[in-house]
This record gives C-alpha cells, sequence and structure tokens, in this order.
C-alpha cells in the first residue's frame, strides 16, 4: 500500500478538527470498507439498520485516511489499542510520535480532534427536541447549569442543552472515562455569547483552567466540542474529503 499524497503535521500546542459527511454513494462506501479490519468489519455488521452500518463504516475510513496523512502511513496500515471504556488510540510504534485524537458522529456528521501528547475529547450531537429533556438536565447538569437552561426561552433550550452536553461528553472523553464520569460533577459554559470553558470541576476552579474548551461549528442542526488538557489552539480545518481510490 502507497502512503498518502498529502501530509500533515500534528504539532504541539495545536489540536486539529476536522468533519467529515458520512452520507456516502455505495461505491464510496465500499472502498472505505476495503480499508477497515476484520473486527471493524464486524461491528458494521451489527448494527441493526443499513444507514447506521455504512455510516459506521465511513467514520472509520475516514478516520483511517485522516491519521494515515499525518503518521505518513496507508489508511489501512492505521492499527489501533482501545482503553476499558473503548477509547481507541494508536498501537505500538505508531504511538512513538505522541499523536493523540478523537472521534464522534451523530447522524449524517463525524468529527475528528489531532494532537500531540494531550489527552482530547470530542463530541458532536445532532440537535433535536427531547420529551425528557429537563429530565435529562436534571440528573446530568450541575446545579448552576440547570439553573442556565431554565432560565431560556423554551425554544432555545434544545441548542442549549445539547451545547452544554457536548462540551460535558468532551471532557470526560477526554479522561477516558465516558459517561461513567458523573456529569453533575463539573459546570461547564454554554450561553450563546459566552466562550466555551470548564467552569469548575467539584468546585476547584483552578484545576478547571488547566483545560481548553472549544465549540465548534458543523453546520446548522449540530452542536459539537473539544475539550483538550492543557493550554492549546483548537481551529477547525474544514470538512475531509477521503481518497478516491484504495491502493
Amino acid at each position: 500500500m502507497t502512503p498518502p499524497a498529502l501530509r500533515l503535521a500534528a504539532r504541539a500546542g495545536h489540536v486539529d478538527v476536522w468533519a467529515t459527511a458520512l452520507d456516502r454513494p455505495p461505491a464510496a462506501c465500499e472502498r472505505l470498507r476495503a480499508w477497515l479490519t476484520a473486527d471493524e468489519t464486524a461491528r458494521a455488521a451489527r448494527f441493526h439498520f443499513e444507514r447506521d452500518a455504512r455510516r459506521y463504516v465511513v467514520a472509520r475510513g475516514v478516520l483511517r485516511d485522516l491519521l494515515g496523512a499525518y503518521l505518513g502511513l496507508a489508511p489501512g496500515a492505521i492499527r489501533f489499542v482501545y482503553g476499558p471504556r473503548d477509547k481507541p488510540a494508536l498501537a505500538p510504534p505508531l504511538d512513538a510520535g505522541g499523536v493523540q485524537f478523537n472521534v464522534s458522529h451523530s447522524g449524517a456528521v463525524a468529527l475528528y480532534a489531532v494532537g500531540v501528547h494531550r489527552r482530547m475529547g470530542v463530541d458532536v450531537e445532532q440537535v433535536r427536541v427531547l420529551d425528557d429533556l429537563d429530565a435529562l438536565a436534571e440528573r446530568n447538569f450541575s446545579r448552576a447549569e440547570r439553573a442556565a437552561l431554565r432560565a431560556l426561552p423554551p425554544e432555545q433550550r434544545p441548542a442549549a442543552f445539547f451545547a452544554c452536553w457536548t462540551r460535558k461528553e468532551a471532557y470526560v472523553k477526554a479522561l477516558g472515562d465516558g459517561l461513567s464520569h458523573p456529569l453533575d460533577a463539573f459546570t461547564v459554559s454554554f450561553a450563546v455569547r459566552s466562550p466555551a470553558r470548564v467552569v469548575e470541576i467539584e468546585g476547584d476552579a483552578v484545576a478547571a483552567a488547566r483545560w481548553t474548551l472549544g465549540a465548534i461549528g458543523v453546520g446548522p442542526g449540530y452542536e459539537a466540542a473539544v475539550a483538550v488538557d492543557g493550554p492549546v489552539t483548537i481551529a477547525m480545518r474544514g470538512f475531509w474529503e477521503p481518497a478516491s481510490d484504495v491502493s
């Protein structure tokens, strides 16, 4: 397999964010499927709906293509290991350069964050009306977040809820804990004109200040965020288009 034509550089102090469209023609999906490992192909086959299976294939294929561009490798050469919460990381010796990444997908969009030597988490959610929005906020948001949500007009609450949710989920994904971490133990900002930040962690504003939190725009109807352990510049690089053929 030949290395990718495009070479990207993961830089210290910077986190690149890429998005991709998951709904692609069948032929494009099959080209991406050819890059997957047997376990990834088996996981795709377990989805109940064909659309979800195709979106998973595209999300994983694009992840391999993107990481290949950073590592100078063909997509099929990328290998992963998985943490206790199924968080993927580069397998040795591919991890020698310190490249870190995280991925999330919702609806027809996937989002990827790539950097070096930093814990990071990314989350994207399709905004939708939830019948149990208030109950979810009551169980998962901090007292300050619940008060901020209640203060909004009803028509603004779905987008605000998902803005808050993605920022919290990005943080716990960076920790590697997934939703096993209590979401009400920390507070994030999510007001429209307020910069995204971790406000406090279990009442500790100093611990919160070490984290960089960024809101990411991926298009109408979606909310997304990236959380990084440490001071970094987060940059949305655009929508990634995978290589047109498999070598």
